[in-house]
């Protein structure tokens, strides 16, 4: 294995990284596209009386979203655990 960087794993090419920014903007979209419609659905009533969101509403899309990217981080984290400890028990 070498320190260096550029040596040891090949890089990938201008094709490819394009198609891994194009997937992560695809899955960031996804994410917003589940944040909004969740937290909306629960938080705003649909009878709108007035253009500015309520106190509650205000507060509660606050927590809807807080607890949102609460739940990724935790997910995230044990989807990178998982696979971290399969490529150990590959490695054996």
């Amino acid at each position: 294995m070498s320190f260096l960087p550029g040596f040891g794993r090949p890089q990938p090419s201008s094709a490819e990284k394009i198609a891994n920014a194009e997937t992560e903007m695809d899955m960031i979209t996804e994410m917003m596209s589940r944040l909004n419609q969740s937290c909306v659905k629960k938080c705003i009533n649909p009878d709108y009386r007035e253009g500015d969101l309520a106190k509650g509403e205000s507060v509660c899309l606050d927590r809807c979203v807080g607890k949102f990217f609460d739940v990724q981080m935790k997910v995230s984290e044990k989807m990178q655990g998982d696979a971290a400890m399969k490529q150990g028990q590959m490695g054996m």
